[in-house]
């Protein structure tokens, strides 16, 4: 995530989408947002209430809630897959609501990239020949469209499975294939629509591994739903949690999980370890004058993953900030406090 960026890849700005007769005119001129009675009363069902959010270059935002909250439609409004009714979104310069039916499809042709539950694999074709599917319907040379499909298979861990079809592959290798498919377009955006949820745990967890893989070397700017908070919290840079059509809080996972804004959301979090979402500068003392530091962490990693290493240490061990500056300690009992989810002394 870089939030040095004078600007957000992706902004949305109060962002509806109402079903129902009549939409067009009920929004027209409107300044105000409509209110609950206002919509049963016009007959309208509002899915997606006001969104207002902001993405930014590399960052990956989880969005969830309850089956009905609006999380997958908030997101095919964004990427324009259902047309909303009112508000802005902007991808870096162009205003995504303002676009043609032509403009839509240069978009996804070379600014987006979908990856949903379906894989939505060409049975007839080779693993290779679907991730050059979207370079080919762009217009792509063959020998260009074949080396940038090829390099997405590999980066994907299916270099050995490159001549084989669809059916020939487990679950978790067509989800892997549908992702290098959709990288190999190189978007700038990409959404992803609960790409994992069909898949039995010890897969899932192993693709969710490989998506925080690919994320540190392709670095894109993401929007993945999920049901499940426990992914949201693995995966995500900040959570966006959906009820009834609103955005209910927006935060890190470490913010939400300590900071639930209500009932709501504290029942979505009532079974996260602590360790797993505090990071280790939460915990950093000032160092003081002189003190040797022979081991370091970084500031934004969690305790979970730092603590074995911290516990080894048998003494301080420094933290470092974003530009690799010292910017405290964190003692072995800060992390024991933690891993035993004891409040912090």
């Amino acid at each position: 995530m870089n939030q040095t960026e004078t600007r957000p890849r992706l902004m949305v700005r109060d962002l509806w989408k109402v079903y129902g007769a009549g939409t067009g005119a009920f929004f027209a001129g409107r300044r105000i947002p409509p209110s609950d009675e206002e919509l049963e009363r016009n007959n309208l069902f509002a899915a997606v209430r006001g969104a207002s959010f902001e993405v930014w270059p590399g960052e990956l935002i989880t969005v969830m809630g309850l089956s009905g909250s609006g999380k997958s439609t908030l997101v095919r409004a964004v990427s324009r897959l259902v047309e909303p009714d009112h508000g802005e979104v902007w991808l870096d310069d162009e205003d995504l609501l303002a676009a043609s039916h032509g403009d839509l499809i240069r978009l996804r042709r070379h600014r987006m990239g979908m990856v949903f539950q379906n894989y939505a694999l060409l049975p007839h074709r080779t693993v290779l020949e679907n991730v050059a599917l979207p370079l080919q319907v762009r217009g792509e040379n063959r020998v260009k469209r074949e080396k940038r499909a090829r390099d997405m298979v590999e980066l994907v861990g299916l270099k050995d499975r490159m001549t084989h079809f669809p059916s020939q592959l487990s679950g978790g290798q067509q989800q892997r294939v549908g992702i290098a498919r959709s990288l190999a377009v190189d978007p700038d955006i990409w959404f992803l629509d609960e790409p994992f949820s069909a898949l039995d745990p010890l897969i899932r967890h192993e693709l969710q591994e490989e998506l925080l893989r690919l994320q540190k070397i392709v670095r894109k700017t993401i929007l993945f739903i999920t049901h499940d908070f426990d992914e949201a919290v693995r995966l995500a840079n900040r959570i966006i949690i959906m009820e009834g059509g609103r955005i209910a809080q927006i935060g890190t996972p470490e913010e939400i999980v300590l900071d639930p804004k209500d009932a709501y959301i504290a029942n979505f979090t009532r079974n996260v370890r602590r360790a797993d979402v505090i990071s280790i500068g939460s915990l950093a003392k000032r160092a003081g004058g002189g003190a040797a530091i022979d081991t370091a962490v970084p500031a934004a990693a969690r305790v979970i993953d730092v603590a074995r290493k911290v516990l080894a240490a048998g003494g301080p061990v420094g933290v470092l900030g974003a530009h690799g500056a010292l910017i405290g300690t964190v003692t072995a009992d800060a992390v024991i406090s933690v891993l035993l989810e004891r409040p912090a002394g």
